[in-house]
């Protein structure tokens, strides 16, 4: 199997020049992929709430959290998953262009959002859906609390769960996937879910006094989700790599969010 420019930790194995190495025929359909879930998930969160009736946790110092949570939840481990397949085959510099592609969609959908909420309203669709009914349903989408909220959560989160893959693949020269993807987004995650609740409690959608219960239930829901569509991951590596012919490793280049290197 041939390798990028960004080179094995391996030496006895062939690497090969990027400007021959094998086309990378599938990265475009990861990156549509992850940009179709990550806006859909972030549509899914500020369309509905979800309570399965369920208590967690309550046990040592954390309280019983009931298991209630946005439906972008479901949704947006997802997004994280295709990340780690991204990092894994193609490298930290090809996800680095995912997650801002990424990135910048969301922005756009979430300005789109914005200005449809304040362009003037047909009289007879105020009579049978209606103004408050958009910002009850999408306001998530527009309202600068929770775009922002999500955008920052989501690019601090990506980016630390594909830098620290990225490292602890050279680390460990290739092995135990599981060990490495299910690390690194127990850190993201965290990250992630920190990140977006503070701020929205910050500017005022969520009370403080929902902060543990939300945090501890988008994590803990998050985190399993990667945990049981696991095998999936592992064997969509498995195959991209044989049908690509390529494995990088992330060796001799700083992993910059911000740069190119």
């Amino acid at each position: 199997m041939s390798h990028s420019s960004d080179t094995s930790p391996m030496p006895e194995k062939p690497v090969c020049p990027r400007e021959v190495c094998p086309q990378r025929r599938y990265l475009d359909i990861i990156m549509a992929f992850f940009v179709a879930i990550l806006i859909s998930s972030n549509i899914a969160s500020s369309a509905k709430i979800v309570d399965l009736g369920i208590t967690i946790f309550g046990f040592w110092i954390i309280p019983p959290v009931n298991l209630a949570f946005d439906g972008g939840t479901l949704l947006f481990p997802l997004a994280y998953v295709l990340g780690d397949i991204l990092t894994e085959v193609y490298g930290f510099r090809s996800a680095r262009r995912v997650i801002w592609t990424g990135f910048i969609a969301l922005s756009l959908v979430s300005l789109f959002f914005f200005i449809l909420s304040i362009l003037p309203a047909d009289a007879i669709w105020e009579e049978y859906a209606g103004t408050e009914a958009y910002k009850a349903i999408l306001g998530g989408m527009s309202t600068g609390g929770i775009a922002i909220a999500s955008l920052s959560a989501y690019i601090i989160g990506e980016f630390t769960n594909s830098v620290i893959l990225s490292r602890l693949k050279v680390l460990m020269k290739g092995r135990s996937l599981w060990i490495r993807v299910i690390g690194s987004s127990l850190v993201g995650q965290l990250l992630d879910s920190l990140v977006f609740v503070f701020i929205a409690s910050l500017t005022g959608v969520f009370g403080w006094e929902l902060f543990i219960t939300l945090v501890l239930t988008n994590y803990f829901l998050k985190v399993s989700i990667e945990v049981i569509v696991f095998p999936f991951t592992f064997l969509t590596v498995r195959k991209l790599k044989e049908k690509e012919g390529i494995d990088v490793y992330d060796t001799g280049i700083k992993l910059n969010a911000f740069r190119k290197n």
